[in-house]
């Protein structure tokens, strides 16, 4: 078996290198050099059209989503209970809160750093603004949700959505309002960066803020 993860630090492919550590999958890096538009690159293009990151090769299958790759991931490792039981009312309460950080956060912070893209210079502010405001309505969300039925986002066992709630927080580290300012946030990520592959993820990638 073997198993590639086309990379770059601090991305989106974050949570998925932290998730092979984690699992102590077998793996090997292939970097793309953003500043070098090497993931829009005619090779990078044939592994994944959308020219994005992450993309993994399992076994000559690549996955492309880092919400599709960590699920799939856990229910290719059950023995590692990173995901509740096919069927159960947990299982449903996974999917929603997988699918939330992926159709919520997601699209909200990608027209915080990419407001230009989106809506031209002369409006990136005001698209800039509306992104804050839905990004820190749905930490609010979050926050409640584990006030009232954590500790961790599907009650007493943690998951692949933990590892994927966390690498959103992180994005919120430079923002007006970073996510950790919310007490019951910063003491769920504290939980979720003290895990050993966390740090080695974090010495693999040679990062170095929100430790």
């Amino acid at each position: 078996m073997t198993t590639t993860l086309y990379y770059s630090p601090s991305t989106a492919s974050l949570v998925v290198h932290w998730l092979l550590i984690e699992l102590d999958i077998p793996h090997r890096l292939h970097l793309l050099d953003f500043d070098k538009r090497d993931q829009k690159a005619p090779g990078y293009l044939k592994v994944n059209p959308a020219g994005v990151v992450p993309a993994l090769d399992l076994d000559g299958q690549v996955i492309t989503e880092s919400a599709a790759i960590l699920l799939h991931l856990a229910d290719r490792h059950p023995r590692a209970n990173l995901a509740p039981p096919a069927g159960t009312p947990e299982r449903a309460r996974y999917y929603q809160w997988m699918l939330f950080m992926a159709n919520t956060l997601l699209p909200a912070y990608r027209a915080w750093f990419y407001s230009d893209e989106i809506a031209g210079a002369e409006n990136a502010e005001a698209v800039r603004a509306h992104a804050r405001q839905r990004i820190e309505a749905a930490w609010q969300r979050v926050a409640d949700h584990l006030q009232a039925d954590g500790p961790w986002m599907v009650g007493d066992q943690l998951t692949v959505v933990d590892f994927m709630t966390t690498m959103l927080m992180r994005w919120s580290r430079n923002m007006p309002k970073p996510s950790d300012t919310w007490p019951v946030l910063k003491a769920y990520a504290d939980r979720m960066k003290s895990r050993p592959a966390f740090k080695e993820v974090y010495a693999r990638e040679g990062l170095t803020d929100w430790t």
